[in-house]
C-alpha cells in the first residue's frame, strides 16, 4: 500500500530529474575542476549521455541506483505496491542501458556507467578513472 495520496506522488515524481542531477553536477564540477571540458547530454550521441569528450569518444552515465536497477536481483522484491508497472519498467530502463552500452561500443565509444552512490563517496576515484580514460585515448 503506497503511503502518500495519489497527488503527493504524482508530486515527487514530477519532482524527479533526468537532467542536472546532483550526482552529474558534482561530477561535472569536479572534472571542470580538473581543467577538462566537455559537452553535457550531448544529443547528438546516441543514448544522449550526461558527459561527452567527442574528440577522445568517451560517453559517461551517471546512473541513479532505483532508475537503473542497482543490485536488482535482490532489490526487485523490495515493491510493495504497484509491482506489476515498476518491475517491468526498471527491467525496460535496464534492457535500454545495454542497448546503448553496445550501440555506442560499436560506434567507437568508452562507455563508462557510474552509480549514484559510487559518484557520491568515492568521487576523486571516480575522476581518476575518467582522467585515465580520457590521456589513454589521446594517444
Amino acid at each position: 500500500m503506497d503511503k502518500h495520496t495519489p497527488e503527493q506522488r504524482r508530486r515527487n515524481m514530477q519532482a524527479v530529474k533526468n537532467r542536472n542531477s546532483r550526482i552529474e553536477t558534482s561530477l561535472r564540477l569536479a572534472l571542470h575542476h580538473k581543467g577538462y571540458r566537455y559537452r553535457k547530454n550531448c544529443k547528438k550521441v546516441f543514448g544522449c549521455p550526461d558527459i561527452v569528450f567527442l574528440r577522445e569518444r568517451i560517453a559517461i552515465f551517471c546512473d541513479s541506483e532505483f532508475w537503473h536497477g542497482h543490485d536488482w536481483e535482490r532489490r526487485k522484491h523490495d515493491f510493495k505496491s504497484r509491482q506489476d508497472f515498476w518491475i517491468p519498467k526498471i527491467e525496460r530502463n535496464m534492457e535500454r542501458d545495454r542497448k546503448v552500452t553496445t550501440q555506442l561500443e560499436s560506434e567507437g565509444y568508452l562507455v563508462l556507467r557510474f552509480w549514484g552512490e559510487q559518484i557520491k563517496k568515492e568521487l576523486d576515484a571516480v575522476v581518476n578513472e575518467i582522467e585515465l580514460a580520457v590521456i589513454s585515448r589521446r594517444k
